[in-house]
Formats: structure tokens, sequence, C-alpha cells
């Protein structure tokens, strides 16, 4: 896509095509959304989250920020996760990273982005917990592959620990939330966590992959 203009031409093209096969879309997404998923994701532009998916327009809520990050003091995503779990009654939680993000890749570096480096701090957090198994890799390439995972995992238990996923669970066995990532190489989806369902398993999760020691309690709880 080289202009500004191009974004109006493919619309224009996109939205005949759709009423072609189908005259009444439009007036069916109208009517409401009823989405089965949120999915809390990053930023880059090449993680196209319903393309991937295969989902239709009123099937996944979204939430994006760099690094596919759940902070408990973040309004925008917070805001998100309350209209889904409270008013749109949706039964899964995803939270989905990618290989090759650059936000996590900054995490392993010197500060020097300004607000994004304030942005990171819990990815900082996470790599210094696990800086023994991470040095350990081959590569900067390794790290950053495993770094990634690490961050999901991590931002899973964050997200359990929202006074909404927390109320919602003391209600009942919803929303289950899961951890993905998403290959850049090959368009695939890697689930690494599934079927977090109360806050036992989420701590369960969290002493097994990434619990810091007891004389380590993260700063950001």
């Amino acid at each position: 896509m080289q202009s500004y203009d191009e974004l109006f031409e493919n619309n224009r093209a996109w939205a005949e095509n759709i009423r072609r096969a189908d005259p009444t879309y439009f007036e069916r997404r109208v009517a409401g959304q009823e989405p089965h998923f949120l999915f809390i994701g990053c930023c880059d532009s090449r993680v196209p989250t319903e393309m991937l998916t295969g989902s239709k327009p009123g099937e996944m809520f979204t939430h994006r920020n760099i690094a596919n990050q759940a902070h408990p003091n973040d309004l925008s995503m917070l805001s998100a996760l309350e209209y889904a779990v409270e008013f749109l009654d949706v039964k899964h939680v995803l939270i989905c990273g990618h290989y090759g993000c650059g936000g996590v890749k900054a995490a392993m570096m010197p500060p020097k982005h300004g607000v994004v480096d304030h942005w990171l701090h819990v990815v900082r957090d996470v790599y210094r917990w696990h800086m023994a198994e991470l040095e350990q890799l081959a590569d900067d390439a390794a790290r950053l592959h495993r770094l990634v995972e690490l961050n999901v995992v991590e931002q899973i238990f964050q997200l359990s620990r929202t006074p909404i996923v927390q109320r919602a669970w003391a209600r009942g066995r919803r929303p289950i939330l899961h951890g993905l990532v998403y290959d850049l190489h090959d368009g695939l989806l890697k689930e690494l966590v599934s079927g977090i369902d109360g806050e036992d398993k989420a701590r369960e999760l969290r002493a097994q992959v990434t619990g810091p020691t007891s004389a380590e309690k993260p700063r950001h709880q």
C-alpha cells in the first residue's frame, strides 16, 4: 500500500465484494456483537488478528498494545476486559504474543526508548527473574524467542489477578484464560497455556513456569 487514498479505494472494493456475496451482511452486523473471545495482542502490524484466526466481524473482541501486556494499572486494557467479561460475557480471553516481538526485544536492551521503557518494565522483570535460564541459550535470537513465551505466561498471571477476572471467577468458571504465540515464519499459533479458569490454576502456572523465588516478589503486583 503506497498512499492514503488507497485505503478508501480498498475499502470501497471490499464493501462492494461483501454486498455482492452477502446482501444482508452489514445489516446483520449493525444489530450487535456477541463475541466469544477477547484477544489481547501486540500492536505489531504483522499480526492480523482476524485473518490468522479466521474470525468474522463480531466474533473476536480485540485489544492491542506493545508486547501484549496486561498491566493491572492500564485503564485501556482494563476497560476492554471489563466490557468483554461483564457485558459481552466472553467465554475465553486470549493473550497472544509473537516471535520476533520488537517490544520484548527492546526490554532485553539498556533503556533508551523513552516512554516505552516504562511500559515494558514487567518484561524486564521477567527477563531478570529468568536470566540464568536465558543466558544458557545459544544466542540473542534464542533468548528473545524464549522471553516472548515467558512474557505471555506472565501476562496470563497478571490478568488473573485483576479484580474483573477475580469477580467473574467468584461467580463461576469463566472466562477461561489462554496464552498463545504467533509465529511470523509459518503463520501458525502455538498454545503455551490453556484452561486457566481459577486462581488456584493461575498460581500453579506462575509457580511452575514464571515464578520468582520468595525473595523476588514482583514489584508490579
